[in-house]
């Protein structure tokens, strides 16, 4: 991330709307809540993240990036298994923006698997069709910008 949360939030307070807009920081967000569940302030950072990346597209000054294309990607699974699939994220990540780097990460993600920390492949969560159900409800609800 090029600022953490807070620091995008200082400058969202400092009215400074086009360099936020093209922050990759709200790109690096996965929408998984852990940081609204563990904010003292009970800051809805992942509503807010969410609602900078609508802004960037809407206003055209995000880049396609690596950061972008993760989200997408971490969506995609969520939306094809109902979790995460950390092996196949990071190694898409990788190749498609750092092949050259995968190597060198190989030794960390091996030492993961043998672990047994990650799964070398995805895993469907129970009643993905309710989900799915859920998820499709949701974008047809979902307000454009």
């Amino acid at each position: 991330m090029d600022h953490t949360p807070r620091q995008l939030f200082a400058m969202i307070r400092a009215d400074m709307r086009e360099e936020v807009l093209r922050s990759n920081t709200p790109w690096y967000c996965v929408s998984c809540y852990f940081c609204m569940v563990r904010c003292p302030q009970e800051v809805h950072i992942t509503d807010i993240m969410y609602t900078l990346k609508s802004m960037a597209i809407a206003a055209d000054l995000y880049e396609t990036n690596s950061a972008a294309d993760l989200s997408q990607s971490f969506v995609g699974y969520v939306e094809n298994y109902g979790r995460s699939f950390e092996f196949g994220l990071a190694t898409r990540q990788y190749l498609r923006h750092q092949p050259l780097s995968l190597m060198r990460r190989a030794s960390m993600g091996l030492g993961m698997l043998s672990k047994g920390r990650i799964e070398l492949t995805p895993n469907r969560i129970e009643g993905i069709g309710q989900l799915q159900a859920i998820l499709a409800r949701a974008k047809e609800l979902e307000v454009p910008t």
